[in-house]
């Protein structure tokens, strides 16, 4: 038995994915609902999207694992892509540079050409793609990029780079800017595996707790 189940293993393509693809027959009714729910949706207006294929590709594929869990995480993300209030040019740069600290490939394929055709300058995703600071940013792209960047490399946010946040954009701004670094980068989690070349990294919502605890900290 053990020979013929290797045997099978070795047979069955494999493309990387640690959890297949489902189709519609092999889902439960909860997993149908819940891809309902992302085909219903506004990614569904989205060309290339994930959500429009026979059989849903990542990062939906993950969440259909558990129905319940991934239609709260589907919904965040529909708040995310949608209707956050830093606009769709914005929003977008912020999803480059998170997927550039997470070497996500996936994630830039995705959202590059949003942002481009959002307005984002070629050259400055250009050198987010590079590792690198972009030069002739907007102002909000500066105040945009510094606060992201900040969070994901010191794992902290200075005053000033906070301030300027609040200043432009309130602070519903300041947490619209968190969802697109920290949960998104849980995605990338989903997305790659806990033993993909970077490893594993827990992120969830800790990135919201680092800022509000450093605010603490500098009122003290």
């Amino acid at each position: 038995m053990a020979v013929l189940i290797s045997t099978a293993l070795a047979q069955a393509p494999f493309d990387g994915r640690r959890f297949p693809l489902l189709s519609e027959s092999e889902m439960t009714a909860a997993q149908k609902e819940l891809a309902n729910n992302i085909r219903s949706g506004p990614r569904a207006s989205v060309p290339g999207s994930a959500a429009n294929r026979a059989t849903l590709g990542s990062p939906f594929n993950v969440f259909l694992r558990s129905p319940e869990l991934g239609d709260h995480l589907q919904k965040m993300g529909t708040y995310i892509r949608f209707k956050s209030t830093m606009g769709a040019r914005l929003n977008e740069f912020a999803f480059l540079i998170t997927a550039c600290q997470w070497t996500s490939q996936y994630e830039w394929f995705a959202h590059h050409r949003l942002a481009l055709q959002a307005g984002l300058s070629p050259e400055v995703g250009a050198a987010v793609a590079e590792g690198k600071r972009p030069t002739g940013m907007k102002e909000d792209e500066e105040i945009v990029y510094n606060f992201c960047h900040e969070l994901h490399t010191q794992k902290k946010v200075s005053d000033t780079s906070y301030k300027a946040v609040v200043d432009k954009f309130g602070e519903q701004g300041v947490m619209d800017l968190i969802a697109v670094n920290g949960p998104r980068a849980g995605v990338h989690d989903a997305e790659r595996g806990p033993d993909a070349d970077t490893g594993w990294r827990s992120v969830a919502f800790e990135k919201i707790e680092v800022i509000l605890s450093h605010s603490r900290s500098n009122q003290a």
